[in-house]
Formats: C-alpha cells, sequence, structure tokens
C-alpha cells in the first residue's frame, strides 16, 4: 500500500462572495509526481497554500502525514540585485547546514561546482536548480513546486523536469507541483489535474489530453499544438526505493 502524504477533500475557498476553489480534492501520494495545469487565474497557487498549510479552506477538509516533511520551491523569490548573496549564503539563509550538506543537496541537481558563485550570475535554469536544492536540504517527504521551469527554455525545462524525476526516483518523495507548461509537464507526471476553479478532469496525462474539458479549457489553437512528449525512463532505483511501477504510466508516446 502506498503511503499518502497528503490528502484534500472537497476544498472550497471564498473571496469577496466568489469561490476561488469549488469542491476540489487532490492527492499526493509517496514516490508520485502528481500536477496541477490551468490557467492563470484558475486557483493553483491558492490550492498549493492550502496543501501547506498556510491557507485555511471554508470548507472541505486536509489531511496530511503526521510530521509530514515538506520542501516548498516558490513561484517567484525577490533577491536584491544589490546584495552580494552566494549559492552557499541562500542556501542557508534560514538554516545553518554543514558544507558536506550543502554540497550534497547542489550535487543532487548537478550543481555541486556553484557553491561559491553569487547568485546574480545564474541563468534562469541554474536558479531554478539551485532552489530546488534548497527546498531539498529538509529532506523533504513531499516537494511542493510553483512553476519549476519559470524563466527556462524549452531544452531546459526538459532538463529541470528530468531533475526533478530524478529527486523523486532517489529519495521516494512526493511531488506536488503547480504548472502552465503542458507539453513538458504532461510527459513528466504520473497524474494530471485540471483546475478551473473545480477540477474540471483528473488521470493520467494521456487520459486528461484527450478529455474534451480540457481541450475546451485550452482553447482550440492551444489543443491542437499540444505533443506530449516522450519521457525516457533511463532512472535506476536506489535501494529501498522501488516502489513498483506505479509511477511509470506517464502515457509519454501518446501525440493528440
Amino acid at each position: 500500500m502506498v503511503e499518502t502524504l497528503i490528502d484534500l477533500s472537497g476544498v472550497t475557498i471564498q473571496r469577496d462572495g466568489q469561490r476561488i476553489l469549488n469542491n476540489v480534492d487532490v492527492t499526493v501520494a509517496a514516490g508520485e509526481i502528481v500536477t496541477l495545469v490551468g490557467q492563470n487565474g484558475a486557483g493553483k497557487s491558492t490550492l498549493v497554500k492550502v496543501a501547506l498549510g498556510l491557507v485555511r479552506p471554508d470548507g472541505g477538509t486536509v489531511t496530511r502525514k503526521p510530521n509530514l516533511r515538506v520542501g516548498y520551491q516558490p513561484q517567484r523569490l525577490a533577491m536584491d540585485a544589490g546584495l552580494p548573496l552566494s549559492v552557499r549564503r541562500f542556501l542557508t539563509l534560514t538554516h545553518r547546514q554543514p558544507e558536506s550538506r550543502l554540497r550534497q543537496a547542489l550535487a543532487q541537481v548537478d550543481m555541486s561546482h556553484m557553491l561559491d558563485s553569487s547568485v546574480h550570475t545564474l541563468s534562469g535554469g541554474e536558479m531554478q536548480r539551485v532552489t530546488l536544492a534548497r527546498a531539498m536540504l529538509r529532506d523533504p517527504e513531499l516537494l511542493v513546486l510553483d512553476e519549476p521551469a519559470q524563466n527556462v527554455d524549452m531544452s531546459g525545462s526538459v532538463d529541470i523536469y528530468r531533475v526533478i524525476a530524478n529527486l523523486r526516483d532517489r529519495t521516494g518523495c512526493g511531488v506536488l507541483l503547480i504548472s502552465h507548461d503542458l507539453n513538458i509537464v504532461m510527459a513528466a507526471t504520473d497524474r494530471v489535474y485540471c483546475l478551473n476553479g473545480h477540477i474540471c478532469c483528473s488521470g493520467l496525462p494521456a487520459d486528461v489530453s484527450r478529455n474534451p474539458e480540457f481541450l475546451k479549457l485550452l482553447g482550440p489553437t492551444a489543443a491542437g499544438m499540444l505533443t506530449i512528449y516522450p519521457h525516457a525512463h533511463d532512472h535506476v532505483h536506489g535501494p529501498g526505493h522501488d516502489h513498483g511501477d506505479h509511477h511509470h504510466h506517464h502515457g509519454g508516446h501518446t501525440h493528440v
């Protein structure tokens, strides 16, 4: 039985008489990559805040595994370009960590050579990797990632999602990620929830990508351009992290 890390059931949020979220159910299990997709204003970031316990829902329940360790990569980090800030300092802003731990976290995202670089010299993709490393310092059971490939080009996005999948494979953590980056993320995920204030459809990427509700939400132009890229499975599970095949049903070879 795969362990459930977080379960949102019937979550409803109202603001100024408007329902931002209406009766939303989302579950993330250990070892699973779950993606929330939807247009701007669909309520994705609000749902993540509910999952993190930062916002209390007006209705519904949020059940977390007791003492769940969460690593969070926010959508935007405001950094003062005038302040000198090394990667080392950035990783230890909230908690002191031994150097070996910092190097290990950076190695997990292929950035170990950047420990003493200035964050202001990093590319968009490099900065995303460093913030991922920072989330991993908590040794999380659940990684929550808000638009993890923003400010990154197409090939960089593929790389970021590969890094995320590798982290999942290596540690067995669950991943809840938000994205509107449909083409790539659909290939790199196990289960998709399409959000538009409510869950309009959910399931395996290949099934969701054919769902009329999903295609209607995208609009005819975007729907016509949706191609689910194949996702290479050349990873090897570390000892003790073999979760069976439940997270390999990617539907990665579907073309719409």
